[in-house]
């Protein structure tokens, strides 16, 4: 087409020149003559030109017939990439609209922010979770419209790995779980997602006063069942056949007497959000009580190895500290075979300190490293019970570092061992010499 174009082109200056020729011969110069052909091929370019420039101004369609030569080709390639926006544009409007159509459709509240966090857009959820009204409060700030406690601090703070459990500001009977993704340029703007959670939040609750009361409820029955059957089983008076029996008891009332203490402290660190009683706490003393411990039970068979920063401590809680510590250590002691190594570390990082605990045992395979830490979930159950676990340090060992700001990290690899590291915020570093700052603000969990 393009030759063509070209020969077309060259035809009518060829034209044009004949003419300029037959012109000369009728009198008037050549010259003059050459001057009216170009005149007239300039007039037109021009013409073809404005009349393209106020298609594409007025946003015309352009349609054939076209004009002939490299002008044709350009009408052409005009139309067809008009062709094109239009199928883009009707694909793209079916797409905002399915998309709007599915976001309306979610029964979680949608709020799209601006980057400085005025309402662009929410979807109708919004309005019976949020109070966010679209389109009556686009262009407001969110806060201004959704007055719930802590939002405004959530949204600034950009730290948005947990969500924030809030009550409706227009009904405190709803609960809510509120997250924030950044998306848009920079990740400047957010997509605010609030989901009814009132009857999973009232289930937890009913949950962990269901665990705690009955836990409370067995310890004094047990206690007094303990301290009888220890009464009978060191008493002279016993008769020898009924000695095994009963250490067989005692050691069973034991064993529940552990787990109802684990359920009561679990469901104290369930109950509060964050640590309370905040103080420096001497973590190197901390380990090394509890490495005595792991020692006596361990009764030698484990060499135990430790590695301490001696002027690192941690302002925090000392008995969720010392119980976390105690859970790792003793797990590492109790689910290892003799003659295993357990290698306790304890140092500074540039991202804040930590705090590790290593074996070579057996190691644990992959699906079960994400639901090791849930309450009672046992990788071997028969080996568990044989080494008097409970199933319930991890889950503790989970909370207290929640409540610390701090991340449980385990490593593992079947036959080569396991690493449970935690790794806890610069804020929470304090070292033995320095001055004692102010006790941090944990965030919520």
């Amino acid at each position: 087409m393009r030759a063509d174009a070209v020969g077309f082109e060259l035809a009518v200056l060829l034209t044009g020149g004949a003419l300029a020729g037959l012109l000369h011969l009728g009198g008037l110069p050549l010259a003059e003559a050459l001057l009216l052909v170009l005149t007239a091929y300039l007039l037109r370019h021009l013409y073809l030109l404005w009349r393209l420039a106020r298609f594409i101004r007025r946003q015309h369609r352009l349609a054939p017939p076209f004009p002939f030569g490299l002008w044709g080709e350009l009408y052409r390639a005009v139309g067809r990439y008009q062709q094109r926006s239009r199928k883009n544009r009707k694909r793209h409007l079916r797409f905002q609209r399915r998309f709007r159509e599915a976001a309306n459709s979610v029964p979680d509240a949608l709020v799209v922010l601006s980057k400085s966090q005025r309402i662009e857009w929410a979807n109708p959820a919004a309005a019976a979770l949020l109070g966010v009204h679209w389109p009556a409060h686009e262009g407001r700030l969110l806060t201004d419209v959704c007055a719930q406690n802590g939002l405004g601090d959530y949204l600034d703070a950009g730290d948005y790995a947990r969500p924030l459990e809030v009550a409706a500001d227009h009904d405190q009977s709803i609960m809510m779980s509120v997250r924030v993704a950044p998306f848009g340029e920079r990740k400047r703007q957010r997509l605010v997602v609030g989901r009814d959670i009132t009857k999973v939040f009232h289930l937890n609750m009913i949950r962990r006063d269901f665990v705690a009361n009955a836990s409370h409820e067995l310890r004094t029955p047990l206690t007094v069942i303990a301290g009888f059957v220890e009464n009978l089983a060191s008493s002279a008076l016993t008769p020898e056949i009924h000695r095994r029996p009963l250490s067989l008891m005692e050691n069973q009332t034991n064993r529940m007497r552990t787990i109802i203490e684990d359920l009561l402290t679990l469901s104290r660190l369930e109950l509060e959000d964050t640590a309370s009683n905040l103080e420096p706490v001497n973590i190197p003393q901390e380990i090394e009580q509890v490495v005595a411990d792991a020692r006596t039970l361990s009764a030698g068979d484990h060499a135990i190895a430790l590695d301490l920063d001696r002027d690192l401590m941690l302002i925090g809680n000392q008995s969720e500290l010392r119980s976390a510590i105690s859970n790792l250590v003793f797990n590492a002691v109790k689910h290892t075979a003799a003659g295993s190594k357990v290698r306790v570390l304890w140092h500074d990082e540039p991202g804040g300190p930590v705090f590790q605990v290593a074996d070579d045992g057996p190691g644990i395979a992959p699906e079960h490293i994400p639901r090791i830490t849930e309450r009672f979930y046992r990788v071997d159950k028969a080996r568990s019970r044989a080494s008097g676990g409970t199933g319930l340090g991890l889950a503790i060992v989970k909370h207290v570092l929640s409540h610390h700001d701090a991340l449980l990290s385990i490593a593992s690899d079947p036959g080569q061992g396991t690493t449970f590291t935690c790794r806890f915020p610069q804020e929470s570093r304090l070292r033995r010499h320095d001055q004692l700052p102010q006790a941090p603000a944990l965030r919520s969990g």
